[in-house]
């Protein structure tokens, strides 16, 4: 095999021989005994290896004198990608919600097949995606407006009822508690030794809402200052138990249950971490592309480091694109430890 860019071969190669869907858009196989270039997923029968090189696109593919796949279509991949890009600005623009149907037809594509393309692309449905949005804008206009219910209505909510139903759920707290700034909302705490260090474990009766290195009741106190902050628990010390597992023998994710609330874009890219399987990484490009918005490395990089729980969400599991490790929020060795226990012998 032959690599014809920056792309390492190895890497791009057991993405093909996984069919791996979530690689699609993000380079393209051509084969040289058929003259022809294909994305990770399609379904053909697999050329040997050693006639197969990579290209970061179809474009650069088709530079080279390839056609591309009648069967996968690699070249609909991109077409994809600019449809939910438009579809996820369509969204942050809409003063109200705007339904499936509606947004399928404004980028050109059936309802149904448009719901699975937008999950896979950012993690989650285009419903999520725009409750999350209004979430935020309650959670902002909450802290600027005196009235609650004036706050509901500038969010988008048509009604009161409709926030309580889905906006506080979503938030984790009441509305006026949020405007107190965690104002009644009870977080339980504990301090975990692991092998990589002391470990901050924090929850509320919703799930943990803070998972950190190095850090102590003092730091959780300056996220949430205006919360009850109480040492200990029964189902903290069940929580604490399985997130040290997680660091100690990640044989397998725990699926644990969270209270974290971020941006729509931030609670996309955590989503997209998640979905990383296990012993696998993803550059900050990947992640980008992932959420369906692959100008915003940057800003993807932004939201790992934003990552309010540690292991749980794990970006660690996010590199450079050359392969070094990158930025990690409690030091390069950490990440790289947790990298190296997750990949299998």
């Amino acid at each position: 095999m032959t690599q014809t860019s920056l792309l390492d071969p190895d890497i791009a190669w057991a993405a093909f021989e996984a069919r791996d869907r979530q690689s699609d858009g993000r380079f393209v196989g051509a084969v040289r005994t058929t003259g022809i270039y294909c994305k990770p997923s399609c379904p053909a029968r697999h050329p040997k290896r050693e006639h197969v090189s990579f290209y970061r696109d179809p474009a650069a593919a088709r530079a080279a004198g390839y056609r591309a796949c009648l069967r996968c279509k690699p070249d609909e991949v991109g077409r994809d990608r600019i449809a939910v890009a438009r579809a996820v600005a369509l969204l942050e623009a809409a003063e109200d919600m705007l339904g499936l149907d509606e947004l399928a037809l404004q980028v050109g594509y059936a309802p149904h097949h448009f719901h699975r393309l937008f999950k896979r692309a950012t993690g989650v449905t285009p419903a999520a995606y725009a409750r999350a949005l209004r979430a935020r804008r309650a959670a902002i206009a909450l802290t600027q407006e005196a009235s609650v219910t004036a706050a509901i209505y500038d969010a988008g909510y048509s009604a009161p009822s409709r926030f309580y139903e889905d906006g506080a759920k979503r938030l984790g707290m009441s509305p006026s508690a949020w405007r107190r700034g965690g104002a009644g909302v009870t977080i339980r705490w504990t301090i975990a030794d692991t092998s990589l260090g002391k470990m901050l474990v924090a929850a509320t009766d919703k799930g943990l809402c803070r998972v950190s290195f190095d850090e102590d009741v003092a730091a959780l106190r300056v996220r949430f200052p205006n919360a009850e902050i109480v040492e200990g628990g029964a189902a903290l010390a069940t929580l604490a138990a399985q997130v040290v597992a997680s660091v100690e023998s990640p044989d397998r994710d725990q699926d644990l249950p969270l209270d974290v609330r971020g941006t729509a874009f931030q609670e996309a890219i955590w989503q997209a971490l998640r979905a990383i399987p296990r012993g696998e990484t993803r550059s900050y490009a990947d992640l980008a592309a992932m959420v369906g918005n692959p100008a915003a490395v940057r800003a993807a990089g932004t939201a790992c480091g934003a990552n309010p729980v540690a292991i749980v969400v794990p970006c660690h599991r996010v590199q450079r694109g050359d392969g070094t490790p990158g930025g990690y929020a409690y030091g390069v060795d950490r990440k790289i430890a947790l990298q190296k226990r997750e990949r299998p012998d």
